[in-house]
């Protein structure tokens, strides 16, 4: 089994926040843009022996910004040329603002069938800042929407660590979950990239990064809260009703494989993992010329693959499996990494048990500091 993700990377308008691939203003490109996909995938296809998939995700960018028929002209490709299972989790991003009811209906009847909303806040202080092109209101409206054509599987993205934003302006957030009771909720600190307006705003001294006090008051605030809710925390930026964990990520942080298609996505089968060109305009032309979109490419090792097996399985709250591990390396963490583990258990950051290795809560809070040592 693997996943399958497409990159749509068109929007609104660009979030001073974003350093993702993603480009607003290019509705003249959308059709010739799924016409390319549509071939890259069917030379994915030719080229892989992978044919079950287990998991298709839809992602941008903005995917929802194109009309329905385009994107469920992407899910009828995807089923011609794979084989999705009966109980494959099908998932697309959205923003409010970009789908009505009808819209969404017609997503839902098209095989989507979890939804994941990038709401990012519902004080429109704070939208205003992120620069997203809605209010609460309109967020709300279209998860109640998405919830009356059927969608069982809601997915919320929240942001919090904002300039300005304190414990208490987050969990007002926090309390607008109740209104929907999402089966998912994805929590991201901002994080300020180079290279953004934000990070401009940052040096020019417009604003100033969260304190991390208030930082660590908020993540104990969303457990607490997600907990409330009957959400579990699975990773360390997500929390899900059981059942509900996002199937397709889950395969990423564990090392999985995954084919993909559109411009900048990546995939990775058994180690080899290819990029394509990051320009919508490129991708298509490329495509249209019957050229290889693919622009890097690279092979990980046995130690390699080990290693990001380990650092991207610790990202989950129960670790990685030590016995998977053996299977698949023919190495068990302890006898690879020796006394760096003992010097992270002694800091209270690991826990080495005899079936997996896992991040203690406070692992969690200096993720980033632990992966870097172990990578």
């Amino acid at each position: 089994m693997a996943g399958l993700y497409i990159h749509l990377p068109f929007c609104l308008s660009k979030c001073p926040y974003c350093s993702f691939v993603s480009f607003p203003r290019l509705k003249h490109l959308w059709k010739r843009y799924v016409e390319a996909v549509t071939k890259d995938l069917r030379r994915v296809a030719q080229t892989t022996e992978i044919v079950a998939i287990d998991t298709l995700f839809l992602g941008g960018g903005t995917p929802t910004v194109l009309p329905v028929e385009l994107l469920s002209a992407i899910l009828d490709t995807c089923r011609t040329f794979f084989s999705l299972e009966n109980t494959a989790e099908v998932s697309i991003e959205a923003n409010p603002g970009t789908v009505t009811k009808h819209d969404l209906l017609r997503l839902r009847r098209s095989g989507v069938n979890r939804i994941s909303f990038g709401i990012q806040s519902f004080n429109d202080n704070e939208l205003t800042l992120l620069g997203r092109p809605y209010c609460s209101d309109s967020a709300m409206a279209a998860l109640v929407a998405a919830r009356q054509v059927g969608f069982a599987n809601i997915s919320i993205d929240l942001m919090y660590g904002l300039p300005g934003q304190d414990r208490m302006a987050w969990e007002k957030n926090l309390e607008e979950l109740f209104k929907i009771r999402p089966d998912h909720l994805s929590c991201y600190q901002l994080t300020i990239e180079d290279g953004t307006p934000f990070a401009k705003r940052l040096a020019d001294g417009v604003f100033s990064s969260a304190d991390e006090e208030e930082i660590e008051k908020m993540d104990k605030l969303t457990i607490e809260w997600a907990c409330a809710m009957g959400l579990e925390q699975y990773e360390i930026s997500n929390f899900a009703r059981p059942g509900f964990e996002c199937r397709h990520n889950v395969n990423y942080w564990m090392n999985g494989n995954y084919l993909a298609a559109g411009a900048s996505a990546v995939s990775c089968i058994d180690g080899r993992r290819q990029r394509r060109v990051s320009l919508p305009l490129q991708y298509c032309r490329m495509l249209e010329r019957g050229a290889d979109p693919v622009i890097d490419e690279e092979f990980l090792d046995a130690q390699a693959s080990f290693r990001e097996s380990v650092v991207m399985g610790l990202r989950m709250v129960r670790g990685v499996c030590r016995k998977d591990l053996v299977a698949r390396y023919g190495v068990d963490v302890q006898a690879y990494y020796g006394p760096l583990l003992v010097d992270l258990q002694r800091q209270g950051l690991l826990v080495l048990g005899e079936t997996h290795l896992w991040l203690t809560a406070r692992g969690r809070r200096f993720a980033n500091r632990v992966m870097a040592e172990l990578v």
